[in-house]
């Protein structure tokens, strides 16, 4: 008996699309069984993207997005920062015995 190696055929917009969720911030793994693929290849295809965009280089770019992500990076430090701040004003409420503000009705 012979064996037949089929391989799967992807269009490149569903690895497009894989490739962008893993960039938003979602594991390989998470996105390869959301979507139903082996995780290596999920992984060769961030990869061969990565060498893509650096051979081009920051031409793919749109103006101002660098920009973007720079205060997206800095919005999400700030909010990382208040978070902490909070939680260590909750604490020093319960030591102070004074009830922890609540939170305001939406």
């Amino acid at each position: 008996m012979s064996t037949v190696n089929r391989k799967k055929r992807y269009s490149s917009d569903f690895k497009a699309h894989a490739v962008e969720l893993v960039r938003t911030g979602k594991s390989v793994p998470e996105v390869a069984e959301e979507l139903g693929i082996g995780t290596g290849i999920l992984y060769r295809w961030t990869q061969s993207q990565r060498q893509t965009v650096q051979l081009v280089g920051t031409d793919l770019r749109a103006a101002g997005e660098e920009g973007e992500a720079n205060e997206l990076h800095r919005l999400r430090r700030e909010i990382a920062n208040l978070r902490l701040e909070n939680d260590i004003l909750k604490k020093a409420a319960v030591i102070l015995g004074t009830p922890p503000p609540s939170k305001p009705a939406k």
